[in-house]
């Protein structure tokens, strides 16, 4: 076994000394134009008898970022811990210290790892090399990553035009779903000034009928997925909503829950704040695409007129200095025009929600079909949203006091925020529920003596109707007495007039 293992070995050797005797034969000898002939042929005769084909994705490309490279590593991260077969693992957290601090679990550098896309094995693997820097330069030595794809040489098609741009598709999902939301605020004219937008409204917790939710949702769902149809049909990606109801409703929850529903950012943009209409379109441009445009309590925010009524003002005033102001003022016809007029279509995947609690005072101009997409209105409590709330506060899908307290809710009228206000009392659950049953009594009591002061109201209000008729009626029958007193009077008159007549007559007297 041993000769023969020597003699292998010394004519392997010996084959590799020849093999690179030729080589660099050829290359003194060859043209440059048959050398690359040759090694193309080469590639191609290893390509055919290779089954395994490889994609590098590296992490940089020149002095830039490989965004390939950060989709496929947010993408391997939702499917490492769950790989087994991986004896090392990287994890890291760039979140602050806390309770809801998130680690990222990660390959670490040589791990190989498969994933299965529609009944296709690929494999992943993570590549590091050192580049050494210029020598001549400031830059060391660094370290390079990359991502090593391979597959079987018949998947190649469906690696790079499915496979990856799944994987991009999906690690921009993921990023949209992990990142932080902000609300910017208008300040100092025409300038967004941003917070972190942490309200943990959403559709599961908002106190609301659940067929009105699943409306409102469809519609968002349905929304973000249309852009080619927005596009086809000549109109703005863009959606209105007007929230309106009593002051306490939940529409700020509806407002937050839509936004944690798409991962958009808002805009509150509180009118009285901006001095004119060139500032107004400044703040609605400098808006972010996949936002929400929020104006709240649009009745009463600020004064808005129409274009006409302005260019009427400004007829009527001579003063220059009151003649600016008033031409630099916030108009509704500016308003609109960003909703939909040319100044829509300066953004996409846009959606605009105003608010009000008076509905019936808006201009007629807000509401004119096309504006405003869908009308919601924020009604009382309902014992359904009830039930929610109950649950949110107190995690409990029943209680012995639930039938009263619904029967009180269909009588009475009693807004959500009222109703979550008992609840947080107490994390007692019987004294929260009892409290709630007392003020849903007193609320029946009030309105019980409402009705029927109002009753007394309209009982007082339709006995003096009664008597100013019946003054009248009496008022008219002492006329009517007094003109046949008149007309009996002027007959007794005319016959006296006619006795004389026909005395004189008789009597042969002119």
């Amino acid at each position: 076994m041993a000769p023969s293992y020597d003699k292998t070995i010394a004519t392997a050797a010996s084959l590799a000394a020849s093999l690179m005797l030729v080589r660099s034969l050829a290359n003194e000898l060859l043209p440059s134009e048959v050398r690359d002939a040759l090694s193309s042929a080469l590639a191609s005769l290893r390509s055919r008898m290779t089954w395994q084909h490889t994609i590098v994705i590296e992490e940089t490309e020149g002095w830039s970022g490989n965004r390939v490279y950060g989709a496929v590593k947010a993408y391997l991260a939702t499917r490492t811990s769950a790989n087994l077969a991986m004896q090392r693992l990287r994890v890291s957290s760039a979140d602050e210290e806390g309770p809801d601090s998130k680690m990222v679990v990660s390959m670490e550098a040589g791990e190989e790892m498969s994933d299965v896309y529609e009944g296709t094995e690929f494999r992943w693997c993570l590549v590091t090399r050192e580049v050494k820097g210029d020598p001549n330069g400031n830059g060391g030595a660094r370290e390079v990553r990359s991502y090593e794809l391979s597959f079987h040489k018949r998947h190649k098609e469906k690696a790079l035009k499915e496979y990856l741009p799944f994987i991009v598709a999906t690690a921009k999902a993921i990023k949209d779903q992990d990142r932080s939301l902000n609300i910017y605020m208008n300040e100092y004219g025409d300038e967004w000034n941003p917070i972190d937008l942490q309200h943990p409204s959403t559709f599961d917790t908002l106190a609301m009928d659940m067929k009105e939710k699943k409306a409102i949702v469809d519609d968002l769902d349905r929304f973000i997925k249309r852009k080619d149809y927005y596009r086809r049909i000549g109109k703005a990606w863009k959606r209105g909503y007007l929230l309106y109801g009593p002051p306490g409703t939940g529409k700020s929850s509806l407002i937050a829950a839509i936004a944690n529903h798409l991962r958009f950012d808002i805009y509150d943009l509180e009118l009285t704040g901006v001095d004119s209409n060139s500032d107004l379109r400044r703040l609605l441009v400098g808006m972010t695409n996949r936002s929400i445009l929020v104006v709240e309590d649009i009745d009463c925010t600020i004064e808005l007129k129409q274009r006409e009524e302005t260019d009427q003002e400004h007829a009527t005033t001579s003063n220059p200095t009151q003649k600016k102001k008033a031409e630099d003022k916030v108009t509704l016809s500016g308003l609109l025009n960003f909703v939909d007029g040319l100044w829509s279509t300066s953004g996409e995947e846009r959606i605009i929600i105003f608010t009000t609690n008076y509905k019936e005072r808006l201009d007629p101009a807000l509401l004119r079909p096309g504006r405003m997409d869908m009308h919601i209105h924020m009604g009382y409590c309902t014992t359904e949203a009830f039930r929610i709330l109950a649950n949110n506060y107190h995690s409990i899908d029943y209680h012995v006091a639930y039938p009263e307290i619904e029967a009180l809710i269909e009588e009475v009228t009693v807004t959500p925020a009222e109703v979550a206000e008992v609840l947080m009392r107490s994390d007692d659950t019987d004294a929260a529920l009892h409290d709630l049953v007392k003020l849903l009594k007193l609320k029946k009591i009030d309105a019980t003596k409402i009705e029927t002061e109002s009753k007394q109201a309209e009982e007082k209000k339709d006995t003096n109707e009664t008597k100013t008729q019946s003054m009248q009626v009496d008022e008219k029958k002492v006329v009517a007495e007094i003109k046949t007193e008149c007309v009996q009077v002027e007959g007794k008159k005319n016959d006296k007039k006619v006795v004389v007549k026909n005395d004189f007559t008789e009597n042969g007297s002119g």
